[in-house]
């Protein structure tokens, strides 16, 4: 198959139901969600360990005998003396109790990410080659997660070895080229540089198909790097085209990430890369792939103008956003007492803080640009309202802990405001659009994490689990309507309505 051909079958691909592939996509940007719960985990030990032991009591204690109020910043000998002055306060919270509980969360946030990461990946290809093939991608996606990772978290480690090897290689033959003589070192650095930087491209174009052969082949990682292989030797005009389609769309990305965040508004770069370049590039190389082996039978592209699909779609996603909220006000209630409680906990948390740190809205607002804070107001609340409702899927758990740490630091963050009446009148304007839209996506994630406990326990098939993650794609696009409302309120009016009366 060509690349034209390739690039119209990924087109009709993910045009063609995009709520029974895309939703494995909004998985992805749940992932740091997921591991951060250890994390959560972590702190809630230090900070049990500090309360028992009572060094919590004896640190709020010393400071409370304190000015906190630090001094003029750019007298470095007044800062110097008071951080002398607080730092014997603090010493009851250094304990290696607590920097061993640090530790371990951190290591296993980090093998929680990377265990995710690979179960996710093996639903993404598994739904992908299933739409490909005409049959329905999240059900294939959801036993693509059980079957497969295993393979895909062997792909993600030989190819760090190999990459941590080849590296380690030519860095031993730089030294002995240096100790033998520094011109002849010089010369086995520029032989080094020239064959590591093909060899590494090789290796990373062969992983680049490898996990498109997992699901093709059905296979494991030893037989996909060798169907890669296999694949890069006999179609080497489509692996370059591939490769020149994914590097042209990782430098538009960079570029645009570059550009709107000098902005302040790159945050929707980093979504967009997530639910559309990552995905259109998978479906890409899995054709290509599928293809060479005969394996697949690409769907026609769908016969609605791109137009109208697009406002077809947002009448749904509004449709089923109102039924879900009617039908569950029982966990919408719940996330609203999750999300209001640890708003209130992180007021009384940071008391001993107030008159010391301070924040300002009116500070935060200083070279306010409208159209690149709405843009970014919107990336960065719809990135935190896809990640906490497809969070929910492990188990609930997660779902609840980003309400419940977004609450808090909205809590905290208020009760250090200098002036709480400007920040009551900057929020209120677009809050009525935005909190509930994070509220119904709370209330979403919790939704699914019960479905899919109960498709863990057999009490639900996996046709359910995956009608509930199609479902919650339509939601999140009601959800995404909300959120544009209230990005385009807080760009353009919320700044500034206010400030004749305050």
């Amino acid at each position: 198959m060509d690349l034209s051909s390739a690039v119209t079958a990924t087109v009709s691909t993910l045009r063609r139901r995009p709520a029974d592939l895309l939703p494995f996509y909004f998985l992805g940007t749940a992932v740091p969600v997921i591991a951060r719960v250890a994390m959560f985990v972590a702190l809630a030990g230090v900070y049990l360990h500090f309360e028992l032991t009572g060094r919590l009591a004896d640190a709020r204690d010393a400071l409370a005998e304190l000015d906190l109020t630090p001094p003029d910043a750019q007298d470095p000998e007044a800062m110097q003396a008071w951080a002398e002055s607080v730092a014997p306060a603090l010493e009851p919270l250094v304990s290696p109790t607590a920097v061993l509980l640090i530790v371990a969360g951190s290591l296993a946030a980090v093998l929680l990410a990377i265990v995710t990461y690979a179960a996710v990946s093996a639903g993404q290809l598994s739904a992908v080659i299933a739409r490909l093939r005409g049959e329905r991608g999240l059900t294939a996606g959801i036993a693509g997660v059980r079957n497969r990772w295993i393979a895909f978290l062997g792909l993600y480690v030989a190819e760090f070895l190999l990459w941590t090897g080849a590296s380690l290689l030519g860095a031993a033959a730089i030294a002995a080229g240096f100790l033998v003589n520094p011109f002849f070192g010089a010369a086995v650095a520029l032989a080094v540089l020239l064959v590591g930087v093909v060899a590494l491209l090789f290796v990373r174009v062969v992983f680049a198909f490898a996990p498109a052969a997992v699901v093709v082949d059905d296979t494991g990682a030893l037989g996909a790097i060798a169907g890669a292989g296999g694949f890069l030797r006999s179609n080497p005009a489509d692996a370059a085209a591939y490769l020149v389609v994914a590097v042209g769309a990782l430098v538009g990305i960079a570029s645009a990430a570059s550009a709107l965040a000098f902005l302040g508004a790159g945050a929707i770069v980093a979504l967009a890369s997530a639910v559309v370049i990552a995905p259109a590039l998978d479906v890409l190389k899995t054709t290509l792939y599928g293809a060479h082996r005969d394996a697949i039978d690409p769907v026609d592209p769908p016969e609605s103008r791109l137009r109208d699909q697009f406002f077809g779609g947002a009448r749904r996603g509004w449709s089923e956003t109102s039924a879900f909220v009617r039908r569950t006000p029982g966990l919408h209630a719940f996330t609203v007492a999750v999300g209001v409680g640890f708003g209130a906990l992180g007021w009384i948390a940071v008391d001993p803080l107030v008159g010391a740190v301070s924040t300002s809205i009116e500070s935060r607002l200083v070279g306010h640009i409208p159209p690149a804070a709405a843009v970014n107001f919107f990336g960065n609340n719809l990135s935190v309202a896809i990640a906490t409702s497809l969070a929910g899927v492990a188990l609930v758990v997660p779902a609840i802990s980003s309400i419940a740490f977004n609450g808090f630091a909205l809590g905290a963050t208020a009760a250090l405001e200098e002036n709480l009446t400007a920040l009551g009148a900057f929020v209120a304007p677009h809050g009525i659009f935005e909190i509930p839209a994070l509220f119904v996506s709370g209330a979403l994630g919790i939704h699914l994490g019960i479905v899919s406990w109960r498709t863990f326990r057999g009490r639900l098939p996996r046709e359910a689990f995956a009608d509930a993650l199609e479902d919650a794609f339509w939601i999140l696009v009601g959800v995404g309507i909300l959120i544009a409302v209230a990005a385009v309120i807080e760009g353009f009016v919320s700044p500034y309505y206010w400030r004749p009366f305050l």
